[in-house]
């Protein structure tokens, strides 16, 4: 089974950006979408109803802003529920969750905190919401997959200049130590279970300063699985060959 997770920053504009080819390409068996920017009814026919498929969309009250997405082979049949059930977070549409069955989906556009230290705050009791989810499906013995923009690098590996971006949200010490946090909880970071020291390994790039181009990036985009799941990793990757965002889709294969 291959999942893959994006954000597409702006389904409208990754639309016009060779989506359709980029999703055949991909060739996932579920795909979650972060970023959308848009209302169901404003997601192109051709987007929204892709052969093979199903899709879900889960806008933002705020129009043109935030939002995610999942799509999976039509042979599936998930659960479907939509938000934390937590009414501060669930207006942005931050959220989708998904039951397979033989593990729970999270889809996640994680808070960004970078307009201030409110942002942060906010950005930091989404994590601690999250993880209290985590553990409460723990406890009920399932297995979980998370995917998504988290907005933070972990390591000073994982993005190309940590020195100068020690005091920008996204690599601040209380950001990084939540991913201390997730570690603890019994979530895998899969990518670095596999590739513990590769370097220049990223999914984010600023538009500014042709940075993707110079690989100036970040790797914020991840794969987390519950213990239960390792032992069935086969891979799990940047897809940065994939254009149309400043993210690159990121792949979790499963035997």
């Amino acid at each position: 089974m291959r999942l893959v997770s994006w954000n597409v920053n702006g389904i409208r504009a990754v639309a016009g950006k060779g989506f359709l080819d980029s999703f055949k390409a991909m060739d996932a068996d579920i795909l979650g979408i972060q970023e959308i920017k848009a209302l169901p009814e404003q997601v192109p026919d051709e987007i929204a109803n892709i052969p093979g498929y199903k899709s879900v969309f889960y806008p933002a009250e705020r129009k043109g802003y935030s939002g995610t997405g999942l799509y999976y082979r039509d042979t599936l049949d998930p659960k479907i529920e939509l938000g934390f059930g937590v009414e501060e977070f669930d207006h942005e549409g931050r959220v989708i969750k998904a039951d397979f069955g033989d593990f729970v989906l999270f889809n996640i556009y994680f808070p960004n905190g970078g307009r201030g230290d409110e942002y942060v705050q906010f950005k930091l009791r989404f994590y601690d919401c999250f993880l209290d989810q985590v553990r409460e499906l723990q406890v009920q013995g399932r297995e979980v997959i998370c995917c998504g923009d988290v907005n933070t690098a972990h390591k000073e590996i994982d993005l190309s200049n940590p020195k100068a971006n020690s005091k920008v949200s996204g690599f601040l010490p209380e950001e990084r130590v939540y991913m201390d946090h997730f570690a603890e909880a019994g979530l895998i970071d899969t990518f670095r279970m596999l590739y513990p020291d590769r370097t220049e390994a990223y999914s984010w790039w600023s538009y500014k300063t042709f940075a993707r181009e110079r690989n100036v990036g970040w790797r914020i985009d991840y794969f987390f699985v519950t213990e239960g799941l390792r032992n069935r990793i086969s891979e799990s990757n940047m897809l940065s060959n994939i254009m149309g965002s400043d993210h690159c889709p990121i792949c979790l294969d499963l035997n």
